[in-house]
């Protein structure tokens, strides 16, 4: 079951599929590979019509799961449930559990800590999308999500009132990538997601979000300050080159003036040099 499982789930991108290919050190030959828009995927093997797809598609098709107690029991433990079609007759069931990185709980503790809110887009049951949203801490999350529906979720929460970043690595992510404020893809990701996005993290770390954001709060904040000073010293500096106080003794000779503009320039250029160590501490 698992060496037919592989070979259909070998052709597909999705992360659970390559769990399932790197359980199964064996594969059969796959023809017609074809995914099925947010239920799974299918493919001829051995001359079967073999298929790997959700609990939502065997209820579009009308097939009875036997022993739901198990099936909920799983689901309920946060595992991902899935099923073996061998020639539309349902063959297995295959189960996945999430593993919660630890570097994705210290990115979600971070993003409260500068009161950045977060939330997940998943197409998993209700009861994987708690477990998965009570273990990382998030504000909020949205289960079962087909493909097509990801970017309407984008702009529902845009309707709140919120700006929102969102970070994605599939084909599936590209919609909502697009329709985000801001699009993050990781560099792994796929392409269409990648050409979607505004930004393209090089690692697979969800701490780097965390780090984007600090660093563009803390350009904004060098820019500001650069701002203020500039038009602090032009708005002192032109009136007395101009004579304004002239009457009260008080001259700015043009060389006088020069080197005041260059001082200026090179506090500027030093005050963004410190963007640095400000991003270090």
């Amino acid at each position: 079951m698992l060496k037919y499982a592989a070979t259909v789930e070998s052709e597909s991108e999705h992360p659970i599929s390559q769990g399932i290919v790197k359980s199964s050190s064996d594969k059969y030959d796959l023809k017609e590979f074809n995914s099925i828009p947010g239920r799974g995927v299918e493919g001829k093997v051995n001359g079967k019509e073999a298929k790997i797809v959700s609990p939502g598609y065997l209820e579009e098709i009308k097939i009875e799961i036997q022993q739901k107690e198990k099936i909920e029991k799983l689901s309920g433990q946060g595992k991902t449930v899935i099923f073996l079609l061998i020639d539309n007759k349902l063959t297995g069931v295959i189960a996945l559990a999430d593993i919660i990185r630890e570097e994705s709980k210290e990115a979600i503790e971070e993003l409260k800590e500068i009161g950045i809110k977060s939330m997940m887009l998943t197409g998993d049951n209700k009861q994987v999308a708690k477990w998965v949203a009570d273990e990382l801490g998030l504000d909020d999350y949205f289960s079962e999500v087909l493909p097509d529906k990801k970017a309407e979720k984008v702009k529902e929460v845009q309707n709140r009132g919120m700006i929102v970043a969102m970070t994605g690595d599939g084909v599936n992510d590209a919609p909502a990538l697009a329709q985000a404020d801001v699009g993050i893809a990781i560099g792994a990701g796929t392409d269409v997601a990648v050409e979607s996005a505004d930004i393209i993290l090089v690692k697979n770390n969800p701490k780097d979000v965390v780090s984007l954001i600090k660093f563009s709060r803390a350009t904004y904040k060098k820019m500001i300050q650069n701002l203020i000073w500039a038009t602090g010293y032009n708005i002192i500096a032109i009136p007395l080159a101009a004579g304004v106080l002239y009457s009260a003794g008080i001259v700015l000779s043009p060389a006088l003036g020069a080197v005041l503009m260059s001082a200026s320039t090179v506090i500027v250029a030093i005050n963004a040099k410190l963007l640095k160590y400000s991003l270090e501490d």
